[in-house]
């Protein structure tokens, strides 16, 4: 099996040359941002140093209204078949559409409307050549179409997909992709981590930031490894990472305010419910809804139990079904951010230990080699732990 090539210093130097001029012509306006590729534009915003305060305030931009209102679209996952791809995948796109105009028909719709992690591709044990085959592109005709509704609507979309990216060949990822009102792409957020050695006999192969992360960084730049996007609708950041406190502690740091956390095929309510009153930040989660007719599972399999939970750890809003549904709540925001400061961490006291500390799996394992399946994932990961 050959192994995909990892591009050397020299391409990445002048891959680096490459955004800095990019971004230049972009701040002289010499080159649109629209036009710039996506690491250009990510590049532009996210260069060093890491975009943090240290007197408990945080970066923002200015409000657009007071208050503004979550919606949460419980929808249904449907997988994708590979021998139907192009026709499921607009059928699941055409499904997201009304479920995005049933939220606006007859009720109060929402200023940022969030779906969960797969509602165009679904998830299944596909090969890394299928994915890759039925991933979307950002942009692409799928982020067109769900941005014409964003802009008819007035509000932000945010919604998880599988992704092929010009920029990371033969990598599949796992991102979040914010659409504002304008009909834009506004950031797109890549899964932080997967977990590995959890599952017998096969690992999960989409690469994410900590399986690349000095490319990542090399392109994109440290900022980018914790991306908060601030909007006149608050400071949101994304994430389909689940039982990791220390992650969500950072997005908090940084100034997130409301973090939206996509789920599909089940969550624990207590990790959600504690991110929120640990970092006393609005925190959401949005999961499937029973799904019928999703090859390989179970129509209830792991579905329902959508909420948005308030900065004291409270729940706002819950899902009081697992079938399709909308839910939603009241964010005051501006009165949020008038008393809200980074959260209380005696840091002093456990850096040496976090310093200390070596993870079972390090960084970057995906820069030499992208396994071409689940069980390949496994065998290529089996070794590779650093923990006896």
């Amino acid at each position: 099996m050959r192994k995909p090539e990892v591009p050397g210093s020299e391409t990445i130097q002048n891959r680096r040359r490459f955004l800095q001029a990019t971004a230049l012509a972009s701040t002289a306006g010499l080159l649109p941002a629209a036009l710039l590729p996506s690491s250009g534009r990510a590049a532009m915003g996210r260069g060093e140093p890491i975009a943090m305060s240290n007197d408990g305030t945080y970066k923002v931009v200015p409000l657009k209204k007071p208050s503004i209102r979550l919606g949460i679209v419980q929808s249904r996952v449907r997988s994708v078949r590979y021998d139907q791809r192009k026709k499921d995948l607009a059928a699941n796109l055409a499904h997201m559409i009304e479920m995005i105009d049933n939220a606006f028909h007859f009720s109060a719709g929402a200023d940022i409307l969030f779906f969960h992690e797969f509602p165009l591709t679904g998830f299944n044990t596909w090969t890394r050549a299928e994915l890759l085959d039925l991933s979307i592109e950002i942009p692409g005709a799928e982020t067109q179409a769900i941005g014409r509704k964003a802009k008819e609507y007035g509000c932000y979309i945010v919604f998880g997909s599988y992704v092929r990216d010009r920029d990371w060949p033969n990598h599949v990822l796992s991102v979040t992709t914010i659409i504002g009102p304008d009909g834009n792409i506004v950031d797109k957020h890549w899964k932080a981590r997967n977990i590995k050695g959890v599952f017998p006999g096969m690992e999960l192969f989409t690469t994410t930031i900590y399986d690349v992360m000095d490319q990542y960084v090399e392109m994109y730049g440290a900022d980018a490894l914790l991306p908060v996007a601030r909007t006149p609708y608050g400071n949101i950041a994304t994430s389909s990472v689940q039982k990791e406190p220390e992650l969500f502690r950072a997005f908090a740091m940084k100034g997130a305010e409301i973090i939206l956390r996509t789920a599909t095929g089940g969550f624990s309510p207590w990790d959600i419910q504690a991110t929120a009153g640990y970092n006393q930040v609005y925190v959401a989660v949005c999961n499937n809804a029973v799904s019928p007719e999703n090859p390989g599972f179970y129509e209830d399999a792991g579905s329902g139990g959508s909420a948005i939970y308030d900065p004291r750890g409270d729940i706002l809003a819950e899902a009081n079904t697992k079938f399709e549904t909308l839910v939603s709540a009241q964010i005051p925001i501006e009165a949020f951010r008038a008393r809200h400061r980074q959260p209380i961490v005696h840091m002093e006291l456990y850096r040496d230990v976090f310093n200390t500390y070596r993870n079972a799996y390090g960084p970057n394992l995906f820069s030499a080699y992208q396994p071409t399946d689940l069980q390949d994932a496994g065998r290529y990961l089996n070794d590779k732990s650093r923990w006896k």
